[in-house]
């Protein structure tokens, strides 16, 4: 029996809201000759509910292995603790679904297939720009085309952990992918822990977009997570900067109990009515049982007011239904339902975030 087997829990919920069914992942179209991975309509022996899956594996973070059998079935695992046992979970899924001969037809970036072309240019192995306590490094984990062949650069941000450990060198959140899939560089912002505060860290950023457009990009989109989509807000103070801002999660105050809680609500008030960027288009992502976000519905009426002439368009998804708490941006379902959106939103194809169209199948139907 053919049929769905991913590694992922949230494709085995019924009624789950996904991208659009289409042969390629949004976006895609721009990469789908120099990467041969994400021409969806290549891989062989797929039924059409098998190239749905397909698209919704190349939104996974690394490592990653899609698996086939010659007769149509298939399998895929994501984010495993290495690409050895990520493979293995791959195949075993296939062959439970009751494919014969199963093999690995996608691993991370690549087509491993037979006579598969190789890989495009991998991103350089080099920071891009650095400074004390902050570098400006190309994510291996993503596809490279660089500043003459990118439809521009994808800075991301991560979080300052509330423990003080190394964030450094962590995956950028799925969303991300969307864009890198659509022809996006991918670099991160990433921080010495020891010295990373919160202004300090604005100026770092505001710095290293500079270099960037020193080195040819032509568009950029300032993006993170927690401190680091706090950061990323930051940007928009100075004009013509960022092309748009993606604010995850924003939080500079620590979590629940924190005496910083108690002027969070007018630092916010700060940062926006610092924003000078007429032409940004600016993201900003809330989430319900956020233990970093001290007056939801306070924060809710100050991020509203970053409109004209502050910013140039505003898509704010105010604690949506599909996920909750202060990592909801890294669940699979926030990507699956809002990521093909946040890239037509920031590129200017779309005012907001219309209603999806529903799964083509109940994939719960599809597990034991």
């Amino acid at each position: 029996m053919r049929g769905i087997a991913c590694a992922l829990a949230c494709l085995a919920l019924a009624g789950l809201t996904l991208l659009p069914a289409a042969a390629h992942p949004a976006g895609a179209d721009a990469l789908s000759v120099a990467a041969p991975v994400l021409d969806v309509a290549a891989v062989p022996h797929l039924t059409p509910e098998g190239r749905d899956d397909y698209a919704r594996f190349l939104l996974q973070a690394t490592p990653r292995a899609f698996a086939l059998s010659p007769d149509g079935t298939w399998g895929w695992a994501a984010a495993q603790p290495d690409m050895a046992a990520t493979e293995a979970r791959a195949l075993t899924l296939c062959a439970q679904w009751g494919g014969r001969g199963c093999r690995v037809y996608a691993r991370d970036l690549a087509v491993v297939w037979d006579g598969a072309p190789p890989r495009p240019g991998a991103p350089p192995a080099r920071m891009l720009a650095a400074g004390r306590g902050w570098s400006l490094t190309p994510d291996q984990r993503f596809f490279w085309q660089g500043p003459g062949a990118a439809r521009g650069v994808y800075v991301w941000a991560h979080g300052r952990a509330a423990g003080g450990q190394d964030s450094r060198g962590t995956q950028p959140q799925p969303h991300v992918r969307v864009f890198n899939n659509a022809g996006w560089d991918v670099v991160r912002f990433d921080r010495d822990p020891a010295t990373d505060e919160t202004d300090a860290a604005a100026v770092w950023l505001r710095t290293a977009v500079h270099r960037l457009r020193a080195q040819g990009y032509g568009r950029v989109v300032v993006g993170g997570q927690s401190r680091g989509g706090w950061n990323a807000l930051q940007a928009l103070q100075e004009t013509g900067l960022a092309d748009a801002v993606v604010a995850v999660a924003p939080a500079a105050h620590g979590a629940t109990g924190s005496p910083a809680w108690a002027w969070a609500l007018d630092d916010l008030r700060r940062v926006v009515a610092r924003a000078r960027s007429p032409a940004a288009r600016v993201v900003v992502v809330t989430f319900a049982g956020d233990e970093f976000d001290p007056d939801p519905t306070g924060r809710a009426a100050v991020f509203r007011t970053l409109a004209a002439p502050r910013v140039g368009a505003l898509l704010f998804l105010d604690r949506p239904a599909e996920v909750s708490g202060h990592g909801g941006g890294a669940d699979a379902r926030f990507t699956l339902r809002y990521g093909a959106c946040l890239l037509e939103f920031v590129e200017g194809r779309a005012a907001g975030c219309d209603e999806p169209r529903r799964a083509p199948m109940d994939l719960a139907a599809r597990h034991p």
